[in-house]
């Protein structure tokens, strides 16, 4: 079949700037590129780094650009805003739709696949009326309060969501949905893997020792993902100084030095544990294997609802035992024996059991080897090729 993606309109595919959606779509471009099961057209922003990439000889998969930073863009994108008014999305967004139904117009496709973008439905089906549409939902972004939401959702095929989580959200449009259809996430366990680490980092580097106790945070560093909370649960332990936390990560997605309101703090909240806590900022995608192989425990405490829950996923691959809560799609992905998640109660209650489950971990090393292996065991689930595989399935 001939199938036409659509991105995010932010950040480029190959993922030279990382990106969690990007990342995915790289995954199931390379299946294609190997098994040749359809004819794919991928239209994404450009970025200049992407020329260098391999990806591009593909004979199976076809990368279309949009450039929106040049002056041509910029004037097209007031013009269209003029013409437009107010629309679903900023400019940029909808300038890259625009763009990219201009070119969608001179091929013709079977099927068109937009990633995480709900808003460019209406204008889609508008545009390829006889074209069936398939929404790949990362995030709750279509439920019945949604702007158009119900328009949105009879104007797709089907609707593939990474975790029952989100369909769920989706089935408060209507809840007698069989439309949605639940693909996991995968991830590359070649890269993610404690026995194949590529990129080495080692505790020397951080100052730590052998006998430290260390845990890792990693992600964004915004409040949704209860990484106060666990500063505070941290202060909680100044009778165990070999208990360390490395919070990995920055307030967006991508190499910035840019530092929140919220992160200074942190930062100030963190002073009075000195060198048991330290930021690395930003890491390279490449780097976080490495990173991880340093820790004994994965600390991932999200206080909303995450829709899948990758660092999760992340971090059992490379046969770490988790503390995370029984947040959105959490619970589907990581199952007891990989970890412990806690329920969410009133904040100070959550902290004390962040801090007594640390100390639980910290106290029995059986039981976390047990989990180590267990975390091993579950990775296999989760493979990238299940994923492209499964993706591409739903699809046919």
């Amino acid at each position: 079949m001939k199938i036409a993606v659509l991105t995010s309109g932010i950040l480029p595919v190959p993922s030279v700037e990382g990106g969690a959606v990007e990342n995915l779509i790289d995954f199931y471009l390379d299946y294609n590129d190997k098994h040749h099961q359809h004819d794919i057209t991928i239209y994404s922003i450009f970025n200049p780094l992407v020329k260098r990439y391999q990806a591009l000889q593909s004979s199976a998969n076809h990368y279309r650009y949009i450039n929106s930073n040049t002056l041509f863009a910029k004037i097209g994108k007031r013009i269209y805003r003029w013409i437009h008014g107010r629309s679903y999305y900023h400019d940029t967004i909808q300038y890259y739709l625009y763009r990219t139904i201009s070119q969608m117009k001179k091929s013709s496709f079977d099927f068109i696949i937009v990633e995480n973008r709900p808003g460019y439905i209406p204008l889609l089906s508008h545009e390829f009326p006889s074209t069936p549409i398939v929404l790949h939902l990362h995030n709750d972004l279509l439920n019945a309060n949604t702007p158009n939401g119900k328009l949105i959702y009879d104007s797709t095929y089907r609707i593939i969501t990474v975790s029952n989580y989100i369909s769920q959200c989706v089935k408060t449009i209507d809840a007698n949905s069989s439309k949605c259809i639940t693909i996991y996430n995968g991830i590359d366990l070649n890269k993610f893997s404690p026995f194949n680490i590529t990129v080495s980092a080692s505790r020397s580097d951080y100052g730590l020792s052998d006998d430290d106790f260390l845990l890792v945070f990693s992600g964004r560093i915004i409040p949704e993902k209860g990484i106060k909370q666990l500063i505070e649960a941290m202060l909680l332990l100044n009778d165990y100084p070999k208990i360390k936390l490395m919070v990995l990560g920055s307030s967006f997605y991508g190499n910035n030095t840019y530092t929140t309101d919220f992160i200074q703090i942190l930062k100030k909240k963190a002073e009075p544990l000195g060198n048991r806590l330290f930021f690395t900022g930003y890491i390279p995608y490449e780097k976080m294997p490495s990173m991880l192989a340093m820790a004994d425990v994965a600390v991932l405490p999200s206080v909303w609802d995450e829709p899948f829950g990758m660092t999760c996923l992340e971090a059992m691959s490379m046969g770490l035992p988790l503390i995370t809560t029984k947040k959105g799609g959490i619970p589907e992905i990581v199952s007891p024996g990989c970890g412990t998640m806690l329920s969410m109660s009133i904040e100070s209650d959550f902290t004390i059991q962040l801090a007594n489950q640390i100390i639980k971990f910290y106290n029995d090393r059986d039981m976390l080897m047990s989990m180590r292996q267990q975390a091993l065991l579950n990775r296999q689930r989760y493979s990238k090729e299940v994923y492209a595989q499964s993706f591409l399935n739903a699809i046919s």
